[in-house]
């Protein structure tokens, strides 16, 4: 097609394509400038695309050249460039066919020194951080739905209508705009008296006072922006009582109001969006918190009832409840008999053991020991009566002795004083005799007792006591020897007798064993007989 354009061509000129001509020119700029080293200020610096490639430019007093850094010589880099630093940039030149550009492809870089704007710019941020208009404690919290925003930003442009269409958006509020200039000579003062200007609104006045403040510019380079850096605009946002927002520039774009204000947007329309929540996200989620409300009340009522169910499925029946206690009462009821014999054997042993010690020998001897003790008591007794007379003989004496020589005038109250002591001696020996028979009744008593208490009393009844050869009182048959010899006690006496062989005659009476038996009358053991 080519040769056939020549062919009809008036010219000799050769003709190209536009992206013929296009790639001549790239691969001429290309082999020229194939490594060269470009010393310049960076500017336009927004940090890297979401490519991972950093798009800037160079710039020096007279020029400026587009610069690119691809994605894998950037993560290569030593450092990082920042807005205004002053490098020193090693590429080459290469052309954009598809604008007509041309730029410079960056491999390496390295710092040659800041700029002057941007020696300047940290100069005044160390100055005023010093003075502490950068604390984080000077910093207000933003209130959560103000009711007037104040807008401080150029009137014409995107920033505002950007701002205005995304307050009306989300939650439609009064909105006030002091419109100044954003850019050039004069612009800090204009932004720095709006700032302040709002401050000076009366709450409650004539014109409403905003509840916050925000401070707005699209994005640009270091020098558009640099208004914002003004000492005057930064003094008068950290001076607003007003919640202040600042939004100047892009996401990437710092300037010294950004450290002063209240709270730092990426963009005028996120300033916007934190300014006021989502009217529609609010009622959502009160509907959304409602209907929670709802659901996890009915969800909570049936957990209840799952839960009370399950407990009712959790309790016993009642032949599962009274199976343990049927069980205990069987059991109890079945050794219920063997406890009673048990129980019986228990106490007979324990009779068996208190018997044991009730011998005669032992009432005996209790009664010998009352006895003795008795009659001590008795003498004791006797002695303390008989001292005590001879004591009341003594004093009488004494005073009969005393009395003699008083004068007659004393005469009948010594005849008192002695009639009175002869009712006492009276009083004591009638006392005396008293305790006397007292004790005599005491030992009346215990004879009675211990006559009660006698086994003799037993004998009277019709029983008898027998007794080995050593006189000890034999309770069983089997601890008697066949022909040993063998002592009865009755009530009246006592009779010898020989133990014979053999058991009595069953079915003879106890008189017709005692006629049968050869009974002594005396009570000498050599005339014993047999009772067998």
């Amino acid at each position: 097609m080519s040769s056939f354009l020549e062919n009809d061509s008036p010219s000799n000129l050769a003709e190209y394509s536009v992206s013929e001509l296009s790639g001549s020119i790239k691969r001429t700029v290309e082999n020229a400038f194939d490594q060269v080293r470009v010393r310049g200020e960076i500017s336009g610096y927004r940090g890297p695309h979401s490519s991972g490639h950093a798009y800037f430019a160079l710039k020096d007093d007279r020029a400026r050249i587009d610069a690119v850094i691809w994605k894998g010589t950037f993560s290569k880099l030593k450092f990082r460039p920042e807005e205004g630093m002053e490098v020193i940039a090693t590429g080459k030149v290469t052309t954009f066919p598809g604008s007509s550009k041309y730029q410079i492809v960056i491999e390496t870089l390295e710092p040659a020194g800041a700029g002057a704007l941007m020696a300047l710019l940290e100069e005044r941020k160390r100055k005023l951080g010093a003075e502490g208009l950068f604390d984080a404690e000077r910093k207000r919290r933003l209130p959560f739905m103000p009711k007037v925003i104040g807008v401080v930003t150029s009137p014409t442009g995107a920033v505002i209508r950007d701002i205005l269409h995304r307050i009306a958006d989300r939650f439609p509020v009064h909105v006030l705009v002091w419109p100044v200039k954003v850019q050039g000579e004069g612009s800090g003062d204009e932004v720095a008296n709006a700032i302040r200007g709002f401050n000076a609104f009366d709450v409650g006045g004539a014109m409403p006072r905003p509840d916050v403040l925000i401070v707005a510019r699209g994005g640009g380079s270091l020098e558009d922006l640099w208004s914002f850096n003004d000492e005057a605009v930064v003094r008068a946002a950290a001076e607003s009582t007003i919640p202040l927002i600042s939004a100047v520039g892009h996401e990437t774009d710092w300037t010294l109001i950004d450290y002063a204000a209240d709270v730092r947007a990426p963009t005028p329309t996120g300033a916007a969006e934190m300014a006021v929540p989502v009217k529609a996200e609010l009622e959502a989620q009160t509907s959304a918190l409602a209907a929670r409300l709802q659901t996890g009340m009915g969800r909570h009522m049936d957990q209840r009832r799952q839960a009370v169910r399950a407990l009712l499925r959790a309790l016993p029946s009642l032949d599962q409840l009274l199976a343990l206690p049927r069980r205990r009462f069987d059991e109890a009821a079945a050794g219920l008999g063997r406890g009673l014999e048990l129980n019986t054997l228990n106490k007979r042993r324990a009779f068996e053991r208190a018997a044991a010690n009730l011998r005669p020998q032992v009432l005996s001897n209790r009664i010998a020991e009352k006895r003795q003790m008795l009659n001590e008591r008795i003498v004791r007794a006797e002695r303390r009566v008989d001292r005590l007379l001879s004591e009341g003989r003594s004093r009488i004496s004494n005073a009969d002795v005393a009395m003699r020589g008083v004068p007659g005038r004393l005469l009948a109250h010594t005849s008192r004083s002695r009639d009175h002591l002869a009712n006492l001696a009276r009083h004591s020996d009638t006392a005396i005799r008293h305790k006397l028979v007292q004790a005599r009744g005491s030992v009346v008593a215990h004879d009675r007792m211990l006559q009660s208490l006698s086994y003799k009393n037993v004998l009277s009844r019709g029983y008898a006591v027998i007794r080995d050869d050593e006189d000890r009182p034999v309770s069983a048959a089997s601890a008697l020897a066949p022909g040993a010899a063998i002592s009865i006690e009755f009530a009246d006496g006592r009779v010898g007798a020989v133990a014979g062989e053999g058991p009595p005659t069953s079915g003879g009476s106890p008189i017709a064993s005692k006629r049968a038996a050869k009974v002594g009358t005396s009570n000498d053991p050599s005339k014993q007989g047999s009772l067998f």
